[in-house]
């Protein structure tokens, strides 16, 4: 931190489990620490500019200008001012080496904003009283079941996406082995995970349990179809046809075959690069999380219902205020001034509420904010790994433009890509790439592990693969400084992975971890 000529510097000592779930703590008291005499920037009783041509202009220099310091190939923006649609539009080309441009029809994946979405159509069947926010789950869906049972019982609908109820993060399980999963399976993964806090006591997300809550709704509105076709056909009839959303799907096929953005990433040197989309198929069986694809065009119809408070164009009032508005209570706190809701953030650090989510999925990041006090709104779709470092800046550039404020959005974007090389350029020094023969000779040919599935390794040209089956990857090798080896994922947006080598029982071992989470990949015949 730094006022002026005078810096400061913190220092966290921690274990990595306990920093993982207590993030939001940390992060509240690092943003509570502030210079003297230090005074906070407010937008409070400010009147917004005009989203005219002049100031989208300014939002469109800034997203070109930040795409070429970032390495950024291709994004699409749309904007609403007063409630209306003004402006939709991309950058920058849909796979690098191709002619082929963005435009607002691109779809993306929009990753973890698909969560509001989700929320959306449960707050319908509110309305249409099929179920209550403060209705225990296992009253609607008996076989609801998570690794504890008091927790279990304790979990109302509400809570299904509120990042509150104590369970971990925990998604290597659901991203290394999806061969075969299904939305039932994933639902029934949900019963093997256990908390790692006090219900309501801090902020942990939870992807299967958002998951559970668009299949459970769906299940309430298709009783007698697949949980994964019910979901499906119910946000088209809810959410994506009234909304007019065209372009939006959960049909990867149908998104593959027009027109659409491929993923990127950075190779281990740092050149942008074309990506698999292997690793993104994960999500399918709990999709309700993150797995739809849409437009720029498309996701500011969604934004310019949550301004309209659940009013569509033509009048009809598609879902109603108070249960539209549910999704934005607070349920658990993500900061000093941010609390998070259903599957919706609101932020109150400027003295307005700012209503925003983000989406990460391999080589696509996203993120969507609107400003309720004002009928102004925006979204940002990016089909780079890369992309998660224009999405706060973009929201803090969105505004700026229309309040006139501090210019600092232009800084944040070039001090995180001199962060960002800064740290590519560290970690490179230590790898060996391809991986050291020495080592790699060293490995077993095949591996299991119960939770995530199978690893085998692969040597094409001197080049070490390890193959999951679902997706594979190039490694490289690195000697930690405890004496261990380590080898480590590296193609485009599959990268940072990294399998600790060890024995067991007499048996060559691969360990990975989360931050909360152990799993030993054992060497199979």
């Amino acid at each position: 931190m730094r006022a002026g000529s005078t810096w400061a510097v913190f220092i966290l000592d921690g274990s990595e489990p306990t920093v993982e779930k207590r993030g939001a703590s940390i992060g509240l008291i690092f943003e509570s620490l502030r210079p003297k005499g230090y005074q906070r920037e407010s937008f409070a009783g400010r009147k917004p500019q005009p989203l005219d041509a002049a100031h989208i202009a300014q939002i469109k220099t800034f997203v070109e200008t930040s795409m070429q310091e970032l390495g950024i190939p291709g994004a699409s923006i749309a904007l609403i001012d007063g409630g209306k649609i003004v402006y939709q539009s991309g950058f920058g080309v849909r796979e690098l080496g191709k002619l082929e441009r963005v435009d607002e029809n691109t779809v993306f994946m929009a990753a973890s904003n698909t969560k509001g979405m989700t929320t959306l159509l449960l707050s319908e069947l509110v309305d249409e009283k099929r179920l209550k926010w403060d209705q225990p789950v296992i009253d609607v869906y008996p076989s609801f079941k998570l690794g504890d049972a008091e927790t279990t019982r304790k979990v109302l609908v509400k809570n299904l996406i509120c990042a509150c109820t104590g369970l971990p993060r925990q998604d290597l399980e659901w991203i290394f082995e999806f061969k075969n999963a299904t939305p039932e399976s994933t639902l029934a993964l949900l019963g093997t995970m256990h908390p790692t806090s006090k219900f309501g006591e801090v902020f942990q997300y939870s992807n299967l349990m958002a998951a559970a809550a668009g299949y459970i709704g769906a299940h309430l509105v298709y009783p007698n179809q697949e949980l994964g076709v019910a979901y499906d056909e119910a946000m088209q009839q809810k959410i994506f046809d009234p909304l007019e959303m065209t372009s939006t799907t959960f049909d990867y096929g149908r998104a593959l075959a027009g027109n659409h953005a491929s993923p990127h990433g950075d190779d281990v040197d740092g050149k942008p690069t074309l990506a698999s989309m292997a690793f993104n198929y994960s999500v399918v069986p709990a999709r309700p999380a993150g797995g739809v694809w849409t437009s720029a065009r498309d996701l500011i119809r969604y934004v310019e219902l949550e301004l309209a408070l659940g009013k569509l164009p033509n009048g009809k009032q598609l879902v109603s205020a108070e249960n539209l508005l549910a999704r934005r209570a607070p349920q658990v706190a993500i900061g000093e001034d941010a609390t998070y809701g259903m599957g919706l953030m609101v932020d109150r650090r400027y003295g307005i509420p700012v209503v925003s989510h983000g989406g990460s999925m391999a080589g696509f990041k996203s993120n969507l904010y609107f400003l309720p006090d004002f009928g102004i709104g925006a979204v940002l779709l990016t089909n780079s790994d890369d992309g998660g470092m224009l999405l706060g800046p973009f929201g803090r550039r969105f505004l700026e433009v229309v309040f006139d404020g501090k210019l600092e959005a232009a800084g944040d974007v070039a001090a995180q890509a001199a962060r960002h090389k800064a740290a590519l350029a560290k970690d490179r020094e230590r790898l060996v790439v391809p991986a050291a023969s020495v080592l790699v000779t060293g490995l077993a040919k095949r591996y299991f592990c119960k939770e995530l599935g199978e690893l085998t390794v692969l040597n094409q040209d001197g080049v070490t693969i390890f193959d999951f089956g679902e997706w594979k990857s190039k490694v490289a090798s690195r000697k930690n400084d405890d004496g261990t080896i380590s080898f480590i994922t590296i193609d485009p947006t599959n990268n940072g992975f990294e399998f600790v080598v060890g024995e067991r029982a007499g048996k060559r071992v691969l360990i990975i971890r989360d931050g909360q989470h152990e799993y030993i990949f054992t060497e199979a015949a």
